[in-house]
């Protein structure tokens, strides 16, 4: 499967890693989501979530869209083995929709948690701190 230049997929440790740049709209988030249904259709087995939101430069989303997909989120993955989806972010407008994700998602499979801090956000998904680093840095 092509995956966008902004989608990555690490089959080696079962990780979705999304980076967003520029305006992060409903166009940008819906286009991650047929991804990210496209690959747990074709894989058929659970993978972690990492969207690293740092290089985003603007949020032009609101509340009734989060919550759609939020809860089309929560709908389309029930019955599936715990997932967990970890969002880096620093902007106030992108941590306050991932907290209204977070919130909509609670009880579900899918495990939300919002970071400040790229190493914490490692520990939680178990993975390498380098595998999280954009392509054009090194760890932070």
């Amino acid at each position: 499967m092509k995956l966008p230049p902004d989608i990555e997929f690490h089959d080696d440790i079962r990780l979705l890693i999304y980076r967003p740049r520029g305006v992060v709209d409903e166009a940008a988030v819906q286009k991650a989501v047929d991804v990210l249904e496209d690959l747990e259709a074709k894989l058929q087995r659970p993978f972690n979530r990492f969207s690293d939101t740092l290089a985003a430069d603007e949020v032009e989303l609101n509340f009734k869209y989060v919550i759609q997909v939020s809860l089309c989120r929560r709908l389309s993955y029930a019955g599936h083995p715990p997932v967990k989806s970890a969002i880096l972010a620093t902007d106030s407008t992108m941590i306050h929709y991932a907290r209204l994700h977070a919130l909509l998602t609670q009880g579900s499979p899918i495990n939300v948690r919002i970071f400040k801090d790229r190493q914490e956000a490692a520990k939680w998904l178990g993975v390498p701190i380098k595998r999280l680093a954009p392509k054009d840095e090194g760890p932070q």
